[in-house]
């Protein structure tokens, strides 16, 4: 049979699965081994950051890949699955896996000390403060990544900016304990201790004191920005933020005297 030379070769297609993936913000996408995700102020300063952790080695952090033809980043799509922390407590390995990879990421992060001031989405335009380091400032359950059981990543990094890294490990105490929501006291005592064995600074007193701190903060910061009209904050709004994590600070402080008690 001839060739002919006017009637093209048949070519695969390649179309890429496209899914919306889940969250309270809201905008991620993911598009093939990719997710998508909008943009802000906030991006040039935390694309600096991930690229430093990158270069210094640190496990567990999404790979960039630039901007698509949106305008929306790139970044490594992490296999695995997310933790519906309202149905879900973590197990107890997995917790201590966590925790450890968010004492690695303090250690790195120490060496992160851009100069000038950079803008970040929570804080605005501010230098590095001393003392403070720059924090993930949402390693909620939610924002990890499960792999066969264990801790694998953390993903959502467009909150990071300057704080104490007891910010961080408060953080991740709320809502991997958990502590947002009412659990038996003899496991709340029991996965204290782990985190704090497993990050190795900070006694369990010291960390539920910082925890009604570091909550009352984050209600604030939803609250400014809902006021600037950052969309993913005013997406926060349909589930009652920051009301909703107002009530339940007062909720754990009425809890707190009993958990106290059996420390």
């Amino acid at each position: 049979m001839c060739h002919d030379d006017s009637v093209p070769e048949p070519r695969e297609s390649i179309v890429e699965e496209v899914e919306e993936l889940p969250g309270a913000v809201g905008g991620a996408t993911r598009v093939g081994r990719t997710v998508r995700r909008p943009t802000g102020p906030w991006t040039p300063a935390v694309h600096e950051l991930l690229t430093f952790l990158h270069d210094n080695d640190l496990r567990g952090v999404p790979a960039l890949h630039g901007f698509d033809d949106q305008g929306r980043e790139v970044l490594e799509h992490v296999e695995g699955r997310g933790v519906p922390v309202d149905r879900e407590v973590v197990l107890d390995t997995v917790l201590e896996e966590a925790v450890t990879w968010l004492r690695d990421f303090h250690d790195v992060v120490e060496g992160f000390r851009p100069s000038g001031s950079r803008v970040w989405r929570g804080a605005g335009e501010v230098e590095l403060g001393d003392g403070e380091v720059i924090c993930h400032h949402d390693p909620g359950a939610y924002n990890w990544i499960i792999q066969s059981g264990h801790f694998v990543a953390m993903i959502d990094w467009d909150m990071a900016g300057p704080g104490q890294a007891i910010d961080d490990l408060a953080f991740m105490a709320w809502t991997a304990l958990p502590l947002y929501r009412e659990i038996p006291v003899a496991d709340v005592v029991r996965r204290l201790d782990i985190l704090v064995d497993a990050y190795g600074e900070w006694g369990p007193m010291t960390v539920l004191d910082a925890v009604v701190r570091r909550m009352s903060t984050a209600a604030d910061r939803i609250e400014a920005g809902q006021a600037r009209g950052d969309v993913g904050f005013l997406n926060l709004g349909r589930l009652g933020e920051p009301q909703r994590t107002r009530d339940r600070v007062e909720a754990f402080r009425a809890r707190l005297p009993e958990i106290e008690a059996a420390l």
